[in-house]
């Protein structure tokens, strides 16, 4: 694995991609800040040597180098999935690499199922803490050692002065962003009513399929991280209605203008 991610920094230096401060991983329906990025070098997922390709039609599977607010950034739109069919090292080879080619801190979003029946969906939230029920770990198996510890500390994944200026940026620009847990599960089916009532009985407040494991991947290598999921679709067990997937990307673009607002001025105070 060492030796692929060394591979694959090699090709995107010598592409441009040189000495990024910042990478961002952009989630589902969450791609409208690369319109407001210096774009100096973009590549499809699929001509990077030992990169996954992306499968799911509404990721466009492309990474970015450029600047956004005065930083170099790479940045992901569109990122892979367990339920895709990919291992959990594939998960996290993107951060890795990016790891390895020179960011300092790294900035995550993705869409989320809202829990939480004080919040509406299309606000935003702030990951203070995650539950991992994914059934793979991107540490297990032969070689992790190799990024970092394999037991590694996951007492506080999120970074703390990160979230902090997440939540200036918010209060000062009065962007809707609340707080709380975000629990990972396998997918790609939505969850059953019952399945919400234990996620949330467990203490979660919104559910998705992402995440977890490049913010696991990132601490093992020391890597800051701080993540928001914007909330596409209510989860009330009590009040279910059938998901429709259109509508979830739409309340994600929609929200789309907070996320680039926060994310914009945070790259630029950081």
């Amino acid at each position: 694995m060492i030796d692929q991610v060394k591979e694959t920094v090699k090709y995107l230096e010598n592409r441009g991609f040189n000495h990024p401060d910042l990478g961002i991983i952009l989630g589902t329906g969450l791609s409208a800040l690369t319109n407001h990025i210096e774009i100096l070098e973009e590549i499809s997922y699929e001509d990077i040597p030992n990169f996954p390709i992306a499968t799911v039609e509404f990721h466009k599977g492309k990474l970015i180098y450029g600047k956004l607010e005065g930083k170099s950034i790479v940045a992901m739109s569109g990122r892979f999935h367990f339920y895709e069919g990919y291992t959990m090292q594939e998960v996290v080879f993107p951060v890795r690499v990016m790891k390895y080619l020179g960011i300092k801190k790294l900035l995550i979003s993705n869409a989320a199922g809202n829990m939480n029946l004080n919040w509406k969906k299309g606000e935003l939230m702030l990951i203070d803490d995650h539950i991992n029920l994914q059934p793979d770990n991107p540490l297990r198996g032969k070689n992790t050692g190799t990024f970092g510890p394999i037991f590694t500390d996951m007492s506080q994944p999120y970074d703390a002065e990160m979230n902090a200026l997440m939540e200036q940026v918010a209060a000062k620009d009065q962007i809707p962003l609340n707080k709380g847990v975000y629990v990972a599960v396998a997918g790609p089916n939505l969850e059953t009513r019952a399945e919400y009532r234990y996620l949330r009985n467990i203490g979660a407040d919104v559910v998705g399929m992402s995440t977890v494991p490049e913010v696991i991947a990132a601490n093992q290598m020391g890597l800051p991280v701080s993540a928001v999921s914007v909330l596409t679709d209510d989860c009330d067990p009590d009040h279910l209605e059938p998901v429709n997937i259109d509508d979830i990307i739409a309340t994600a673009a929609s929200a789309e203008k907070h996320l680039v607002a926060l994310f914009k001025e945070v790259v630029q105070n950081l």
